[in-house]
């Protein structure tokens, strides 16, 4: 396919509008997590507040509790799916500019309170924008649109990470840099008025209780559920053992600095995932979603091996640069086919409850890996280890394989 096709894929007011909620999605994340606390820790906060500020992240993982309520009710005027994120947008926006009035020495628990508001009310956005994704795009645009969502995603976290602390310590300070980022709200306020809010789906729930039972019943009844579940945990396993200790590694292992690491597996490592998140939602056009996950998939695998040679070589910049971008590239691509792959799965009457309970699925990997994973490293050694993470890659892709006529079959079914 030339590259013009590939280009077009993107050319379209939704994919546009799906960018832009992406943006809005990643933006608070930052600001209850590491900024946060780079303004706790610069205020003289006390280790052990900060450490307990951590847990306003939970909303985040439970967020399938209260997904059937998005699923089942509507905003007047503005329809299922773009009234609750006007709502969800206004109310964090107004949150996190009264973060930003508060002193982390004077109201610590205030701020922690806001802080998990912020949590809940971005978690409760996030609901909204994938089910959102999920009812506009078919098949054929999946790609495109799970590419711009992390393209936009990851934008936003350098923005209310790296230059929010940048933009704090000498420019806005605390105050101003959140007010900011509470202004900046309103590029997803803007993009849900220029939306198309998505047709409303044959026999959407009626009741609460058909919101919160008929999605799981609708899901298991059908062939293979139980197997594709297994796929979702194993696809990116080997992805998550290795992200899990890639920082300690760099550091402990060959020892980088970690200027050197932050430069490199920060900057250029997010620089590499927006761009393969990009490239390959544009090649899914081509392969279509099985075709994309197989090849991505096995991508993913290899790449971790790069890190075994780095830990075989010693120190070695050009090395690191090499296992850096390969890995973050191949991920952001499988992550885009993994996305598309989440939409395809979704019934749009229940899209908000079913996309929660996948993603809280797949995300089991990458929360529970960390204690196996260094303790592995420390017995079996740096080069061993990543060894391992290509061989715990391995699964996932037997299992693609094995399920490919669901795959397939699910790829171009209507979930309506």
């Amino acid at each position: 396919m030339p590259v013009s096709a590939y280009a077009a894929v993107f050319r379209s007011r939704k994919i546009l509008v799906l960018l832009l909620l992406g943006f809005s999605s990643g933006l608070p994340l930052a600001l209850t997590g590491g900024t946060l606390q780079a303004w706790l820790t610069v205020k003289g906060v006390d280790l052990t507040t900060i450490g307990l500020f951590a847990l306003v992240g939970q909303p985040y993982t439970y967020k399938f509790l209260w997904a059937p309520l998005m699923d089942r009710y509507s905003i007047p005027l503005l329809g299922r799916r773009r009234g609750w994120l006007v709502v969800t947008q206004l109310a964090l926006l107004g949150t996190i500019a009264w973060m930003g009035t508060l002193s982390p020495r004077d109201s610590p628990w205030l701020l922690a309170a806001l802080a998990l508001a912020v949590a809940f009310l971005s978690s409760s956005q996030d609901i909204v924008s994938d089910a959102y994704r999920t009812d506009i795009l078919g098949a054929e645009g999946r790609g495109a649109g799970a590419a711009v969502s992390v393209f936009g995603y990851r934008i936003a976290m350098l923005v209310s990470g790296g230059l929010a602390l940048i933009l704090a310590d000498g420019w806005l300070g605390w105050t101003g840099t959140y007010w900011l980022m509470a202004a900046l709200m309103l590029v997803g306020v803007v993009a849900v008025w220029f939306a198309e809010e998505p047709e409303a789906p044959r026999r959407a729930p009626h009741t609460l209780e058909q919101a919160v039972s008929e999605p799981m019943r609708e899901f298991f009844a059908r062939d293979g559920a139980w197997l594709l579940l297994l796929l979702i945990i194993l696809y990116k396993l080997g992805d998550a053992f290795a992200g899990s200790l890639s920082t300690a590694f760099l550091i402990r292992g060959p020892g980088f600095s970690p200027t050197e690491v932050g430069l490199v597996n920060k900057w250029l490592g997010v620089a590499a995932t927006i761009l393969g998140a990009l490239a390959g939602g544009a090649m899914m056009a081509r392969l279509r979603l099985y075709g994309a996950l197989l090849l991505f998939g096995v991508l993913q695998a290899v790449t971790n091996l790069g890190y075994m040679a780095l830990a075989l070589a010693g120190k070695s910049y050009a090395l690191m640069i090499a296992a850096v971008a390969a890995e973050n590239l191949c991920g952001g691509m499988g992550t885009a086919a993994f996305v598309a792959l989440l939409m395809a799965m979704c019934d749009r009457r229940h899209s908000a409850t079913q996309y929660a309970l996948l993603s809280a699925l797949a995300a089991l990997g990458r929360v529970y890996v960390g204690p196996a994973a260094g303790e592995m490293a420390k017995v079996f050694g740096w080069p061993e280890f990543f060894l391992f993470t290509f061989l715990f890659a391995l699964p996932g892709v037997a299992m693609l394989v094995w399920q490919r006529r669901r795959i397939e079959a699910i790829d171009t079914a209507p979930r309506d």
